[in-house]
């Protein structure tokens, strides 16, 4: 279909190139051939008589026309889905979706894991792919990379609905032969051990316990840095280091591997795990089918804290809404960096 000469079809190949700013990935995200998308990058450039994207050093780079069409052919095909298409009914039973989640290891591990075997029991025909989290995860959402967007709260944006799904704390965890971790844990001995931690992407944005840590007067001695949650237990056992984790996963991984969990002797805030989704699918019936059930299995009983004494840290607690804003800052800040 045309209008005023222009394809109405380029449009949506036009909004994934103007967004992805590569051939390839806008081909992926309308699930269309490289050739096919390329194709219709010549039809936009023969339409606008622009180049619309060039080549600069290793990237593609958006012509100033280019710029100015990102928000204008956006909102034309957001509107378009909010007051035009309509949607057919949705039954998980035959729904062929693919619902796309950025999570964190741990989340997969102590959530995605269980609620996967739901969904497959209820949706068999749906697919998932989970992707890992990257220093611009709400880039990752506004552009529509990922449906779904399940995270720290600190890290959530306020410009999409959201819901909290549950709660966790943190432990100490060392290998079963670690002389440290015969008795309790206490702060001497926590900053007297060697440390592993996690950090993310290429910008190694830290993981909270790390940040929240880190911005304490007194530093810990950090002497492996890993890419993910799961392989902190790994990576402490035959050793005399220590990690600190997610309560749930360091409790689900001490069940099969030595390990030995003490309390963490600091008051590190507990953290709240979020599910995010774009504005825009607020109505889509499937997101929110996925989104109840997530919701659903993360009614996880809160896993039980030991008798071990915390120790407060020397300097005043701050609220939950100063937090939040200073760990997106400094996440934000390493995103941009790298």
């Amino acid at each position: 279909m045309r209008f005023d000469r222009l394809d109405l079809n380029l449009l949506v190949a036009l909004d994934a190139l103007l967004n992805e700013r590569s051939v390839s990935l806008a081909a992926d995200r309308i699930c269309l051939s490289q050739s096919a998308t390329s194709s219709a990058l010549g039809r936009l450039r023969d339409y606008f008589a622009d180049d619309l994207l060039v080549q600069k050093g290793r990237q593609m780079v958006l012509t100033a026309r280019a710029e100015a069409l990102v928000e204008p052919v956006r909102a034309v095909l957001e509107q378009i889905r909010s007051t035009i298409a309509v949607s057919p009914p949705f039954d998980p039973a035959t729904s062929d979706r693919v619902i796309r989640i950025m999570a964190s290891d741990y989340i997969t591990e102590v959530l995605l894991a269980a609620a996967m075997t739901d969904l497959q029991q209820q949706a068999p025909g749906m697919r998932f792919e989970i992707q890992s989290l990257t220093e611009v995860l709400l880039e990752s959402l506004e552009r529509g990379a990922i449906d779904l967007l399940i995270t720290i709260d600190y890290a959530i944006s306020a410009d999409h609905p959201s819901q909290i799904l549950f709660e966790d704390d943190y432990v100490v965890v060392g290998w079963n032969g670690n002389p440290a971790m015969a008795g309790p844990m206490t702060k001497e001995l926590y900053f007297e051990l060697g440390h592993v931690t996690a950090r993310f992407g290429r910008a190694r944005v830290s993981a909270f316990e790390d940040w929240f840590v880190r911005r304490q007067k007194r530093q810990r001695r950090v002497e492996i840095v890993t890419h993910s949650f799961l392989s902190l237990a790994g990576l402490v056992i035959g050793s005399n280091r220590i990690a600190t984790m997610h309560r749930r996963l360091a409790t689900r991984m001490a069940a099969y591997l030595p390990l030995t969990l003490r309390e963490v002797p600091m008051d590190i805030p507990p953290i709240r795990e979020a599910i995010q989704w774009h504005i825009s699918s607020g109505n889509d019936p499937a997101i929110r089918w996925v989104v109840e059930r997530i919701i659903a299995g993360a009614q996880m009983p809160a896993v039980p804290v030991k008798d071990n004494a915390v120790v407060s840290l020397e300097e005043a607690r701050v609220s939950r809404e100063e937090l939040s804003a200073e760990f997106l800052s400094h996440a934000n800040a390493q995103g941009r960096s790298s």
